[in-house]
């Protein structure tokens, strides 16, 4: 699908130049626009509104400086980011993520996301990002926890449980979030659910870590469930070894699928035997080495330089869990010549628009971002409703509320699709999804 609609071209013309040098952003909105289309020409009084023109200007952008001092005493300076993009539905939500390549153009596309990826779980939360550009590799605890303190001692006057929630992302784990959580309380002097992911000890929800990548694969089955498929017997390629791919790959081999690769930004491993998710889990996990490690301890495995060569294995399912444009046109091509019928993503806009083209033209399923990995930010909404009631539920309930979740994102992508005349297209079904329910709650508010 191209852009065509003229009302939708001029909002998208005033976006390319009022946020310059925001490629991420830009690519976002766009995609977000092809989709939307029919709506645009069935429902009139929401251009009428300007629903649209204030849904793509985050409602807030805080950047802030970060000083923190090493392990050898010297001053370190980076820059944080806390994008609160949308709450006609609630407070803001999204997590934060530590990497060398965050700018304002990654945070803003991943808060724009995440408002439409938060009202698909059908939770009351809106959508926000945030992070910085600090990178935790090759960092001790201690200029980790440094970093994180002083981070929060910036973002606690912006953030609070009926406000803005935030949580992990990419390089922020159970570490960093008790790092910020302790500073957070430290300094208001209370104890309040204003951070999820946080440990088991102080307010944290069992399955909150593997949700994410369990919430793909429940996904991923009702989407192959739909067309007469299941994950059970399929050879399955998935990138990434932090959360997300490390309990994709348990589920998914839970139900049936032998997966064979796992990777990190140096390179990828191939075990055609299927990953030994145990030993993946103590690389990682335990001793937070790279996934180069795993041929030491399985030399049957092979290991191999640049983590782009991942899509050239042969699969049925591929599901990208890295990082944002990990999968370009060239590596779909390479998927569909290698018989791959399936993608699912389980990282934040994967796919660039030549690979998801590709996507449709082979006639591959594709579930995309925002609804196939809602599972993680569905469970932190899970740790919220648990934090104000006081309760810890079991690991069983929080994993069926999550499946159940899951099911009914992939029933509204899919109703959706079917209304607008795309059966099967279940990235315009989870765009008009997630926006129809921002849309209406926007309209309700009047123009604020």
């Amino acid at each position: 699908m191209k852009l065509t609609n003229q009302y939708l071209l001029s909002v998208l013309d005033a976006v390319e130049k009022r946020n310059p040098n925001e490629p991420e952003f830009i690519q976002a909105v766009t995609e977000v626009f092809v989709t939307l289309q029919p709506v645009i020409e069935k429902r009139p009084d929401i251009v009428k509104s300007g629903v649209i023109e204030r849904l793509v200007e985050p409602e807030r952008q805080i950047i802030f400086r970060v000083p923190w001092i090493d392990d050898n005493g010297n001053v370190q300076v980076n820059r944080g980011f806390r994008v609160q993009f949308n709450s006609a539905i609630g407070p803001y939500k999204g997590g934060i993520r530590l990497h060398p390549s965050v700018n304002l153009s990654i945070i803003k596309f991943l808060g724009f996301e995440q408002t439409f990826k938060n009202s698909l779980t059908t939770l009351p939360m809106g959508g926000g990002k945030g992070g910085s550009d600090f990178d935790p590799k090759g960092k001790s605890d201690a200029e980790i926890m440094k970093f994180c303190q002083s981070f929060m001692t910036e973002l606690y006057r912006h953030i609070g449980p009926n406000l803005d929630v935030p949580a992990g992302d990419i390089g922020v784990g159970a570490r960093e979030v008790g790092y910020m959580f302790g500073q957070y309380k430290r300094i208001q002097n209370e104890f309040t659910g204003v951070l999820t992911g946080k440990g088991l000890t102080f307010g944290g929800s069992l399955a909150r870590t593997q949700a994410t990548g369990y919430g793909l694969c429940y996904y991923t089955e009702e989407m192959l469930k739909a067309n007469g498929k299941s994950l059970k017997g399929q050879t399955v390629v998935i990138s990434g070894s932090g959360n997300v791919a490390i309990y994709a790959c348990e589920k998914a081999t839970e139900l049936g699928a032998k997966v064979v690769t796992l990777s990190d930004s140096n390179g990828y491993i191939y075990d055609k035997d299927g990953i030994d998710l145990k030993l993946v889990k103590q690389i990682k996990e335990v001793e937070r080495k790279r996934i180069a490690e795993y041929i030491k301890y399985k030399p049957s495995a092979e290991y191999h330089e640049g983590s782009k060569g991942v899509w050239t294995v042969k699969c049925d399912i591929a599901l990208p869990c890295a990082t944002q444009n990990e999968l370009d046109g060239e590596s779909a091509k390479a998927l569909a010549k290698n018989g791959c019928w399936c993608v699912a993503e389980g990282a934040n806009m994967p796919s660039t628009p030549e690979a998801i083209e590709t996507y449709f033209a082979s006639g591959m399923l594709y579930g995309p971002a925002k609804a196939a990995n809602a599972g993680g930010v569905a469970t932190s909404g899970l740790e919220m409703t648990q934090n104000s009631m006081r309760l810890s539920w079991t690991f069983e309930e929080v994993d069926e509320k999550l499946k159940g979740i899951m099911k009914s994102i992939f029933k509204a992508c899919d109703d959706y699709s079917k209304e607008y005349g795309m059966p099967g297209n279940y990235m315009a079904g989870a765009n008009i999804a997630g926006f129809m329910k921002v849309a209406e709650a926007m309209k309700a508010q009047g123009a604020v």
